[in-house]
């Protein structure tokens, strides 16, 4: 079927990296292989980060009159059913509703974040914009199961559950390179490399790196490195964290993903403290390299990361207990080993592509017979 497909925080073909682009890129991924046609709706972003009531109302304008816009000028056979990827209180979809109503047709969102407390606070626009769309999608799919409490009662039995996902062969052809990586930045390839995926931006990514950075002279007596992929606008004050263990950091810069696949398979252990992580698809590529995963414990990342098979969640936040759980691991490589195999079975069990595009199929034929 033609799916029109719709991510409000950021279209699959932004240019600026992120775990939301990834996913976006992957629904779509998952759409076709599934053997439905996805068709990019809009490009339009709605996200408003500081609260501003007036803004949100311009958003709200602008959106509806595109919304009208794209159901008049749409060129090709109307869609079979709308989905929109990531809602929540500070990107707000201000289309999908009034373009599925116009074309009669089922609409559908994956990844709704519904807040209660922003009731009445500086976001109210959108959240109850939030609010609206749930109540009237077809089905509401949920990658993180965090959300469902707050779901539940304005989706009641039109949740539906689909694991995060990736397309796990990406990784597992990826080579090795340890040696390549070795020789060009000059570090020791007998030391256990510790690697953290994550841009360098304000907001839960510094707070992780704070707690990792805070973690890491905890460690001081045992040889590792630490390998940083990522890039953006706090990288200055993100790297002036580390201090004197800065000597033991390298700054690798954006990866593209097989730049990242490459990486997966060449260090030994995955760490991020995952501070109001959703659930981390970085974490999710890692473990499906086979790689062993430390990460806080915080959010949806238990639904990714089996806490002592595939890897250790320490308590989010706490640097002294995230130290602890990385020390486990580096001084104990046989465990390193098995939660790595631990971790690529429980990826390609739960976790894939394939299954993926099987869910997602299933539940459009659902939404589609009922309309």
């Amino acid at each position: 079927m033609r799916v029109a497909f719709y991510a409000p925080m950021k279209p699959p073909q932004h240019p600026v990296p992120s775990g939301d682009r990834r996913i976006a890129r992957l629904l779509v991924a998952a759409l076709r292989l599934g053997g439905h046609e996805a068709v990019l709706a809009s490009i339009f972003r709605s996200r408003d980060p500081t609260g501003d009531v007036m803004r949100q109302a311009r958003l709200a304008e602008l959106g509806q009159k595109l919304a009208l816009r794209l159901v008049r000028h749409w060129r090709g056979p109307t869609p079979d059913v709308w989905l929109t990827y990531h809602l929540y209180y500070k990107a707000p979809d201000w289309i999908g509703p009034l373009a599925a109503e116009a074309w009669g047709i089922p609409y559908v969102v994956a990844e709704a974040s519904y807040a209660p407390k922003r009731a009445g606070g500086p976001w109210d626009i959108s959240h109850r914009a939030i609010e609206a769309a749930v109540r009237r999608a077809a089905a509401v799919i949920c990658l993180n199961p965090n959300d469902k409490a707050c779901l539940e009662p304005l989706a009641g039995g039109r949740l539906r559950d689909l694991p995060p996902f990736l397309d796990i062969a990406t990784f597992d052809a990826a080579a090795p390179v340890r040696q390549a990586l070795a020789a060009a930045h000059h570090i020791d390839p007998q030391e256990p490399w510790l690697l953290a995926v994550g841009m360098l931006r304000q907001g839960n990514k510094l707070e992780s790196y704070k707690v990792l950075a805070d973690a890491l002279p905890h460690l001081a007596d045992l040889p590792w490195r630490l390998l940083i992929a990522g890039d953006g606008p706090a990288a200055g004050t993100i790297k002036s964290l580390f201090g004197r263990q800065s000597e033991r950091v390298t700054w690798l810069g954006q990866q593209d993903e097989a730049g990242l696949s490459g990486l997966y398979r060449s260090c030994d252990v995955m760490v991020w403290p995952a501070v109001r992580e959703a659930f981390g698809m970085a974490l999710l590529e890692a473990q499906a390299s086979g790689l062993p995963v430390v990460a806080g414990n915080t959010d949806g990342v238990p639904a990714i990361v089996g806490d002592g098979t595939t890897g250790l969640l320490p308590p989010p936040g706490d640097a002294a207990g995230f130290a602890a759980a990385v020390r486990a691991l580096l001084t104990d490589p046989a465990r390193r080993e098995a939660m790595g195999q631990a971790a690529k079975a429980r990826a390609i069990r739960h976790h894939s592509i394939r299954s993926a595009a099987d869910t997602l199929d299933r539940i459009l034929r659902e939404v589609t017979c009922r309309s």
